[in-house]
């Protein structure tokens, strides 16, 4: 009987410290990696949506903290991330008979440079959009252009963390 407790306390033991060395979000941290900073996105758009570069920054700094064990630094990070809005377009995607569109689409796209001090092999320089798609008959204004804001910001930062850090 003694056997089988330790033999289960042992597979235990081993299952537990196996798991040390992997995320449950998938992030890929090189060993000696313990900060990262966002720098300011510029917003480059042709048409300029005020405080949009702000919250994305604000977006991709609580993904990162949401998914990694790494510090928020304002300065000489581990890893770097920055870049620039290039695009925020609002297009028809569908029309009625009556040559009115029937939906919307909000693109936001960015260009992201990303650092990694402690590896530069992880270096990246890629660019990323998602959308938002809304009916013709509504005006992109106040709660739902909130939400068209967040959807599209949880997307995207969610791609350049699998590109970045979780290496998909």
């Amino acid at each position: 009987m003694k056997i089988y407790k330790y033999l289960i306390i042992t597979s235990t033991l081993i299952t537990i410290l196996g798991c040390g060395a992997y995320s449950f979000t998938g992030a890929s941290i090189p060993a000696g990696t313990e900060t990262f900073q966002v720098n300011r996105f510029e917003n480059n758009a042709l048409l300029v949506e005020p405080g949009l570069e702000r919250d994305f920054k604000l977006a991709l700094e609580d993904l990162l903290q949401n998914q990694t064990n790494l510090t928020l630094v304002t300065s000489n990070g581990d890893l770097v991330y920055e870049g620039e809005i290039t695009e925020y377009r609002i297009s028809p995607t569908t029309a009625t008979s009556q040559n009115t569109a029937a939906q919307n689409r909000l693109t936001i796209g960015v260009k992201v440079r990303f650092f990694n001090r402690t590896n530069v092999e992880d270096d990246l320089d890629q660019s990323f959009s998602f959308f938002y798609d809304y009916p013709g008959s509504a005006q992109l204004i106040g709660g739902q252009k909130d939400t068209a804001h967040e959807e599209i910001f949880e997307r995207i930062t969610q791609d350049i963390f699998n590109a970045t850090l979780a290496k998909w």
